[in-house]
């Protein structure tokens, strides 16, 4: 049948009958908010270039995390910033360390038993030279030593687990992490603790504010060696592939907006729980073309994140985790 039998617009009528027939839906517990997490106490730096972001020391983490508990957020994936760095990213691993404890801090509190508590799993914030392990070679030839790097994160994911992250995060883009994880934490005792692979980690140009928010910036070279390029959707799956042989329990692509058909063929092929990452760059872009009047920030807000959930993505992190939770009540 067709027009003027058929006619699209009936269902569009009104906003109930546009509520009735929605197909793709947005709710607070599909979001996860990221929190830097720095040394000191009362300490809310504001990054200069994701505007409501904040480095936010263990107390006022705290605070900002019983905020997201009450809006029903999903959860929060953690940074850290620690006081001293050095070649090999030990901060990343020590049991003291900044990230260790605000775990700790935040899972002592019941009233946060809600959010989901993840750890990112990598060394580049607490790497002198800003990349994500031990690095060979000198200059700008220099690379990081996969294997090397391994035992680091896998040392790191079990002071996270130990700590009471609930999930492990590992972001490197190194080959073999999630089994050299896995295995790591088996015989720590932490066979209940999931992985969540960045298994399509590509090397993007809006990672840039995050870098000043984490105070990662390569201080040589770049991370095109081991972070995927833009262009390669085919060799994504095999990424995504080996992630899951190794033994990932959920999945995470990054960036999101720029790269809705990675989520879209992830989706179609994959069965596991899936996440994507509204990057620092997507974030701050969009708020750039709000302070200038250029787009109406709810609305654009809103379809951006809708848009990464009708790709295909479960759940998202995102900086907007609060305000989108704060328009959805």
């Amino acid at each position: 049948m067709q027009f003027p039998v058929t006619r699209m617009r009936r269902l569009r009528r009104t906003e109930a009958m546009r509520s009735l027939t929605r197909e793709t839906f947005l709710q607070p517990s599909q979001f996860i908010y990221p929190l830097f997490i720095c040394p000191g106490e009362g300490v809310r730096k504001p990054i200069s270039s994701m505007p409501g972001v904040f480095n936010l020391s263990i107390d006022e983490a705290l605070k900002e995390a019983a905020e997201c508990a009450s809006l029903g957020i999903g959860g929060l994936l953690l940074f850290g910033l620690p006081e001293s760095k050095d070649p090999e990213g030990s901060g990343a691993y020590a049991d003291d360390g900044i990230a260790q404890r605000a775990l700790r801090a935040l899972k002592a509190d019941s009233s946060l038993r809600s959010l989901v508590m993840i750890a990112d799993t990598c060394l580049c914030e607490y790497t002198s030279h800003g990349h994500c392990g031990p690095l060979t070679g000198n200059g700008n030839d220099c690379t990081v030593d996969n294997d090397a790097t391994l035992p680091l994160l896998a040392k790191t994911a079990v002071s996270q687990a130990r700590a009471g992250a609930d999930i492990i995060a590992p972001s490197d883009m190194m080959d073999g992490r999630v089994a050299a994880i896995r295995e790591a934490l088996d015989e720590a005792g932490f066979t209940e603790t999931p992985i969540m692979s960045y298994a399509a980690k590509f090397a993007s140009a809006f990672y840039g504010p995050f870098r000043e928010a984490a105070d990662s910036t390569p201080q040589m070279g770049d991370r095109r060696g081991y972070q995927m390029a833009g262009g390669n959707v085919r060799e994504a799956m095999r990424e995504i592939e080996l992630d899951v042989a190794e033994g990932a329990d959920m999945l995470l692509a990054k960036p999101a907006g720029p790269y809705l058909d990675v989520i879209r063929a992830t989706r179609e092929r994959f069965d596991l729980p899936l996440g994507a990452y509204q990057v620092s760059g997507e974030y701050s872009m969009l708020h750039a073309a709000f302070e200038r009047g250029w787009l109406d920030k709810d609305r654009a807000m809103m379809e951006s994140l809708l848009a990464i959930r009708r790709a295909g993505a479960d759940f998202i992190v995102t900086y907007f985790a609060k305000e989108a939770s704060q328009r959805l009540r």
